[in-house]
């Protein structure tokens, strides 16, 4: 089956939530979204410039351990960079404000899984 192209980041949420199906998933991304973010605010509040290198580290590790082990699928970051990062905080903030789970309904993810 052909990769679908998306070419406005309205049409790639709905997908990149699918993506991101399972509950451990989203965990994983939420730990990791949370040391990125901890590590900028540590980084400006301290000087301590070297943490803004380990921020890609952080979240891009938990991200790709649940891509390759829990889902079981490509992150969708290889074929959209800047669309995935924004999604990701969208989705964070979404999870952190409790209006993710009408989000992933409208996806299509089912919400025994949210």
């Amino acid at each position: 089956m052909a990769q679908r192209t998306y070419t406005t980041f309205a049409q790639f949420w709905p997908f990149y939530l699918r993506e991101h199906s399972r509950p451990a998933t989203r965990n994983l991304h939420y730990v990791g979204t949370a040391l990125v973010i901890a590590c900028g605010i540590w980084a400006l509040a301290t000087g301590t410039w070297w943490l803004l290198i380990a921020m890609p580290f952080a979240g891009y590790f938990f991200a790709w351990i649940a891509h390759f082990r829990v889902e079981r699928n490509r992150p969708a970051t290889f074929t959209y960079p800047l669309w995935s990062l924004a999604a990701d905080f969208r989705m964070f903030f979404m999870w952190i404000t409790g209006r993710l789970g009408p989000e992933l309904e409208r996806a299509g993810v089912e919400s025994d899984r949210s």
